[in-house]
């Protein structure tokens, strides 16, 4: 985990990027990952730890409505997440995560492990780019959340690797 907080942080270096993230299933790892390397006050602006329906809405814009149509737990309110965060902060770049982690809660439809991401950046025209994605992790609750946290910097990585 370290080499990728190394990579993370030099990349956004680099950018002159600051980064924030939006969490539900990791309750604040993200952020916690990123402010354990030591500097990381010149790339990490913020998090949010959104674990609720109504902190969602309340800190990130997240239309209750989607929440209500897709659950908490899919790709509309991922993308609603990452795109909120940037809307909430000082960034160029957010990572969201939402999911379940278990061991209860999961359904057929929506297995413990399921995890939607979305990863977002400022675009030079003012706009965002957006990319989500659907994850399905094994283990138990910790486990699910550590495959959460190392997916989530590796895909900032890569989409900031040909910037």
């Amino acid at each position: 985990m370290t080499e990728i907080r190394r990579e993370l942080a030099e990349k956004l270096q680099k950018l002159g990027w600051m980064m924030a993230t939006a969490e539900s299933c990791t309750g604040g790892l993200i952020a916690a990952a990123c402010t354990d390397l030591a500097g990381s006050s010149a790339w990490f602006e913020r998090g949010f730890v959104t674990y609720s329906n109504a902190a969602k809405a309340e800190l990130l814009g997240v239309d209750p409505a989607l929440i209500e149509r897709f659950g908490a737990v899919s790709e509309p309110v991922a993308r609603a997440m990452a795109e909120g965060a940037l809307r909430h902060a000082h960034a160029q770049m957010s990572v969201a995560v939402t999911g379940i982690a278990g061991p209860t809660g999961g359904s057929p439809e929506k297995p413990v492990g399921t995890v939607w991401f979305g990863w977002s950046l400022r675009t030079p025209e003012g706009g965002l780019h957006t990319e989500t994605e659907h994850r399905r992790f094994d283990g138990d609750r910790a486990a699910v959340r550590a495959q959460t946290v190392a997916h989530a910097l590796a895909g900032i990585v890569r989409r900031l690797s040909p910037a």
